[in-house]
């Protein structure tokens, strides 16, 4: 279900105040927040952010195509590690098996 239209976007109040704030310094660190439900605005592009994933903080850099989406997309809070070895293994015995049906219907 989407937020109201006249409620307009949610955004974090610390969060805008950080943004306006950093518009108006030179040296320009990265904004930490743990605000994953806020917003994408237009006055974000550019800038950037250190958001939380649950364990660490991910790197984003808010380009125009981000704006709408929320800040939590793009910092996925899970990993994937790869298929283990024995998926493989399972993998590649199904793959000879059903080449040597082949071969010995020939």
């Amino acid at each position: 279900m989407t937020r109201a239209v006249w409620k307009g976007p949610f955004v974090e109040e610390s969060l805008i105040k950080k943004v306006d704030k950093q518009k108006n310094e030179i040296n320009r660190k990265p904004i930490k927040t743990w605000s994953r439900k806020s917003t994408i605005i237009p006055d974000f592009v550019g800038v950037s952010f250190l958001i939380y994933n649950g364990k660490k903080f991910i790197p984003i850099t808010v380009s125009e195509d981000m704006v709408g989406h929320k800040l939590g997309e793009f910092a996925p809070t899970r990993q994937f590690s790869g298929h283990t070895p024995a998926d493989k293994k399972a993998k590649l015995d199904e793959a000879a098996a059903s080449i040597a049906k082949t071969t010995d219907k020939k």
